[in-house]
């Protein structure tokens, strides 16, 4: 079986993450190729985008969120994403149990005796008028009902797994502030997500792997549940064996992948890329070693906001005083400090509207 090493599998993330060449394609068709963008930082995935897309236009995103096109939702690992509206009806059921685990994880003490179903359909109840409300107003109603469980358990049990919900504009828009109000998913997009497959089929499960691959393969099963955070899509894979191609890794790890998916030639030329916190090039996978060091694995939890030099995590960047500074962390040649220099004038310009073209790329690591 053919062993890729950490280059070769770097290159092949860069180019299903469309950061090996900027793409020619609508914003819309580039959420769905990423399977999605972290958000829960709003204004982050509009850096995302301007990395792998030419000519990116901000408010083309703001436009599809307004336009119900893309919604911000709790979904995989029970984070905040940004989704198409068909992909958010076709998986929402299959993270149901996923979500509510989760929840459960961190607030079980405080909802012991809450009977869930019941919690959700008072939560329904209370939405169903299409109003957005915040998590706050949302708890409000339900005290009477429910006076023992901490409000944050009780609202983030509802809002982040039993219902639905998608997060309202003028959240995400771009250069806009907004608070969190929810309204039922169903109510915002005019139709109710799928329903669960009967016991025994998966066909959403296999649909994940399938789109995963697309975007992050060739990857493990290890990784699959990483990024997503559901169970039993080892069968899902399983199911699917025959039409997918594998390979090794150095460690050995048994690796999926389309047989038609891109895997550049490992000396295939990676440019600059500034990516912005909570980057799913980065945390979709168990083992990140494709394309961050060990030593710098924590960044990518920390919501570091990092930059690849010749396809790896190199450094990180801030904004400070509408100056975009480098931070290496570790030694760059002089050819790369110029093409950092040169990709950061680049994001100043878009951050600032064209009003600002400074960067500082430090000398030397912290």
């Amino acid at each position: 079986m053919t062993v890729l090493d950490h280059r070769a599998l770097g290159r092949a993330t860069l180019a299903r993450q469309l950061l090996l060449d900027r793409a020619d394609m609508p914003v819309r068709d580039a959420v769905a190729q990423l399977c999605g963008m972290q958000a829960q930082e709003p204004q982050e995935p509009f850096t995302g985008l301007w990395s792998r897309l030419r000519a990116f236009d901000p408010a083309a995103l703001s436009g599809l969120l307004t336009g119900r096109s893309v919604v911000r939702t709790h979904l995989m690992r029970r984070t905040v994403h940004l989704v198409t509206a068909d992909d958010i009806v076709a998986w929402r059921a299959r993270h149901d149990a996923m979500l509510r685990q989760r929840v459960l994880g961190t607030y079980r003490r405080e909802l012991e005796g809450v009977d869930l179903d019941e919690l959700a359909a008072a939560g329904r109840a209370v939405m169903a008028d299409g109003e957005p409300r915040s998590m706050a107003e949302l708890v409000r109603a339900l005290a009477d009902r429910w006076p023992a469980p901490a409000p944050r358990a009780l609202g983030e049990m509802l809002i982040a797994a039993l219902v639905p919900v998608a997060q309202t504009p003028p959240r995400g828009l771009w250069r806009s502030r907004g608070g969190v109000r929810n309204v039922l998913l169903s109510s915002w997009l005019g139709r109710q997500v799928d329903a669960p497959a009967p016991d025994g089929a998966d066909p959403v499960g296999q649909a994940l792997v399938r789109r995963y691959l697309a975007a992050f393969g060739p990857a493990a099963s290890a990784d699959l549940r990483a990024w997503c955070g559901l169970a039993g899509l080892p069968a899902a894979v399983a199911a699917l064996r025959e039409e997918l191609v594998t390979f090794r890794d150095e460690r050995g790890r048994e690796l999926f992948d389309l047989p038609d998916a891109p895997r550049p030639d490992p000396d295939t030329p990676a440019p600059v890329r500034f990516l912005p916190a909570f980057d799913n090039a980065i945390l979709g996978y168990h083992d990140r070693g494709r394309i961050i060091d060990d030593a710098h694995r924590g960044l990518s939890v920390a919501g570091e906001r990092v930059v690849l030099v010749d396809g790896r995590v190199a450094a990180t960047w801030r904004v400070d005083a509408a100056t975009v500074v480098v931070t290496p962390l570790g030694r760059l040649s002089s050819a790369d400090r110029n093409a950092v220099g040169a990709e950061g004038r680049e994001l100043a310009s878009f951050l600032s509207d064209g009003e600002s073209h400074r960067v500082r790329v430090a000398t030397s690591p912290d």
